[in-house]
């Protein structure tokens, strides 16, 4: 049961009307082009990670428009066919009158065993009145549906569309809706992550409405530490009103900070399965991520899968090739992945050895060194322990080795002197020691 009749008036209502315009807002005049230009292929996809705006976004730019407007946002109990499209039907009607009582006796009772022919009343109703203004349905959060016989009737809809329905779906994730033949035809427009994300001028826009007189170098920073994350930048502003030090703020300013990590937490990854959890976890050692390393990294033999699974879903990923090799965590999620995988440092210990296993392997020593040096900067090397002496004056003189193996290392790493610890490898022999300490690390003795 969905509640009485007045109770389920009011939620219907809610859901079926466009959210509410926010104070401050930044205008985004260059992605309301991009959807009217997407919206004359007659489908629009806006696909992203949660809290890159996708619902602000439209809900501004439906407001400014004179085509009528059917807009649902949808959840969970949508799952159930009959009742997504009950409600779709009840959006519609707002827009054309009379749509809903002819066309929902078709769902039942009972419920029909599949829903082509109410889809087919329902776009006959809308193409019988070819001199009224075409109407544009608007599917918000659609992520939130994962029946079979939802998406096959939805896939129906869209494969016999008439030209006066016009359909735009948000999203987190790509719906399973066919959605390449559409691309093919060119019949698709599509407003992704990188799409959405606030450019330079955007992000001042927004920050300068908490610190009017912010320089431009700190919005910079933190564009680029956010990647353009809606979100990320509105935490951020929250926080700027009370920092005494800004600049130390921003340098801090990563997936561990409070509110990014509860809004991640919250929002992504409490809401993944758990064995897609752990994956998330485990793989946050690596800055990039390719089906190999994450399965010698994780033990696993399905990690291209789930890769490409978590590229699908939208949590956060950016992929950085054309055929699915090859990905990165962005930055603020890779923030949280490790504080919660820190929390664990003989497992996160063991995981970077791994990953400096494979690029060993790889004949790649630059990548694998990176690895120990993670570990050791924040514990210490494995089984070392801290020397109560100040670093020697032979160790802080020391100059960082010249040869081409070591070109990336920390310019905090010194040839070793006596007393100090150090990491050798067959193809380097550099030294972790001293630069982000106050004291050396001691090699334990043998």
């Amino acid at each position: 049961m969905e509640g009485s009749p007045p109770e389920r008036d009011v939620l219907l209502a809610t859901k079926l009307q466009v959210p509410r315009s926010r104070p401050g807002l930044v205008p985004r005049r260059r992605l309301a082009d991009r959807l009217e230009e997407g919206l004359n292929r007659g489908l629009v996809l806006v696909a992203a990670p949660a809290g890159y705006g996708k619902s602000v976004l439209l809900s501004e730019w439906v407001r400014g428009m004179t085509e009528p407007v059917a807009w649902l946002s949808l959840d969970g109990g949508d799952n159930d066919p009959v009742r997504f499209w009950r409600h779709v039907l009840a959006a519609l009607d707002k827009v054309r009158p009379g749509i809903a009582g002819r066309v929902s006796p078709l769902a039942g009772p009972p419920a029909p065993p599949a829903y082509d022919s109410l889809v087919s009343a329902l776009i006959n109703e809308v193409a019988a009145e070819p001199d009224q203004p075409g109407v544009l349905l608007v599917l918000d959060d659609y992520h939130l549906i994962s029946s079979d016989s939802v998406q096959a009737s939805a896939r129906f809809l869209l494969a016999h569309r008439p030209p006066q329905l016009r359909v735009v779906l948000a999203s987190r994730s790509d719906p399973p809706l066919g959605l390449a033949r559409y691309r093919g035809r060119g019949e698709l427009g599509e407003v992704r992550a990188a799409d959405l994300r606030f450019n330079l001028d955007e992000a001042a826009e927004l920050l300068r409405q908490v610190s009017a007189d912010l320089d431009l170098s700190i919005a910079a920073a933190l564009a680029e530490r956010t990647e353009g994350w809606a979100v990320g930048l509105q935490l951020a502003a929250l926080s700027l009103r009370t920092q005494p030090d800004v600049a130390r703020f921003v340098a801090a300013f990563t997936g561990s900070h409070r509110y990014v990590l509860d809004y991640l937490t919250e929002e992504v990854l409490s809401r993944q399965r758990q064995d897609l959890r752990d994956f998330l976890l485990e793989t946050s050692v690596l800055d990039r991520l390719s089906g190999s390393l994450c399965n010698a990294v994780t033990g696993r033999d399905d990690s291209q899968g789930l890769l490409e699974e978590v590229d699908r879903s939208g949590l956060f990923v950016v992929q950085l090739d054309d055929v699915r090799g090859w990905w990165r965590y962005h930055h603020l999620f890779a923030g949280l992945l490790r504080t919660r995988l820190e929390q664990d440092p003989e497992h996160a210990r063991r995981l970077h050895r791994n990953a400096a296993g494979w690029y060993q392997r790889q004949d790649l020593p630059d990548e694998a060194i990176r690895h120990p040096w993670r570990r050791a900067k924040r514990n210490g090397p494995p089984g070392w322990s801290k020397s109560t002496s100040t670093p020697s004056s032979a160790c802080a003189a020391s100059r960082p080795p010249s040869r081409p193996g070591c070109r990336r290392c920390p310019r905090t790493w010194f040839v070793p002197a006596p007393g100090c610890c150090w990491l050798r490898r067959k193809w380097q022999a550099c030294a972790v020691t001293c630069g982000p300490w106050s004291r050396c690390w001691k090699r334990p003795s043998s």
